[in-house]
């Protein structure tokens, strides 16, 4: 018998309102997911959509107006500034399409940064970053500074930083939109190829809807703050429900 897959996050009826001045903003209205173990979850739709504010909520980088954020069944509301910063810094990793590399320090020192406030000893951490690094495939690029490095060789360090911590989920904020076109496809076997691997959840936004597809098993759309349309991606791509979904499809991938 297949085991059961363990959830991983548990969104149920979050909004995020602004207030701003006698404006009222619904950056999310109503929203609901869940993301279980080993999953891919994309997110797409225009800027403005409320992709970003879902993953900044999921991320724990924000807290949400209304509703419940369940994180392996804790509820987040409940967590005070010790715990959230706990699952930021060891429960999610995130990878960014700036990189976020400290320029002066190289490769593994990068890689190292997030165990600089663990029980580890300074040698065990350099092991770790460099097992990391060999896993993304720049084991020959470990002392090299950022500037020294491809804008892919850099995305690998940011990747090989992300799950030094080994993490249950990987946020993945256009992770190859800086990159050059035939840099991309490197980038993206390698996150499925690390989902296979060490059994990753990941969730990806993107506005290329070719990145969403290659790397994908669910997708959801938003619009406005709300999910207006979710499925697989083979049938979201290929049997689009809403007219909004067909029409942002025509236009993305013509």
């Amino acid at each position: 018998m297949a085991k059961s897959k363990k959830e991983i996050i548990s969104i149920k009826s979050v909004s995020k309102i602004y207030n701003l001045g006698e404006t009222v903003v619904k950056a999310l209205d109503n929203v609901s997911l869940s993301i279980y173990d080993n999953d891919y979850i994309s997110i797409m739709g225009p800027s403005g959509s409320g992709k970003s504010t879902l993953m900044n909520i999921i991320g724990c980088l924000d807290v949400p107006t209304k509703g419940k954020y369940k994180f392996k069944n804790e509820l987040i509301s409940e967590m005070d500034d010790n715990q959230l910063a706990n699952i930021r810094n060891e429960k999610i990793g995130f990878v960014f399409q700036t990189f976020n590399l400290l320029p002066k320090l190289n490769a593994m020192q990068n890689v190292e940064v997030p165990l600089i406030y663990s029980s580890l000893g300074r040698k065990e951490r350099l092991e770790r970053a460099e097992e990391a690094l060999h896993i993304v495939g720049l084991q020959d690029r470990m002392n090299h500074k950022p500037n020294e490095l491809s804008g892919g060789q850099r995305q690998r360090v940011a990747i090989a930083r992300a799950i030094i911590l080994e993490p249950k989920l990987i946020l993945l904020d256009e992770p190859t939109s800086a990159l050059d076109v035939s840099i991309q496809m490197q980038i993206l076997h390698l996150l499925k190829d690390l989902q296979s691997r060490l059994g990753l959840a990941f969730l990806c936004i993107s506005h290329d809807l070719k990145v969403i597809r290659f790397l994908s098993d669910y997708v959801y759309v938003m619009k406005d703050g709300i999910i207006i349309e979710d499925g697989t991606s083979e049938d979201l791509f290929e049997s689009p429900k809403q007219a909004y979904t067909k029409e942002l499809l025509a236009a993305s991938l013509a």
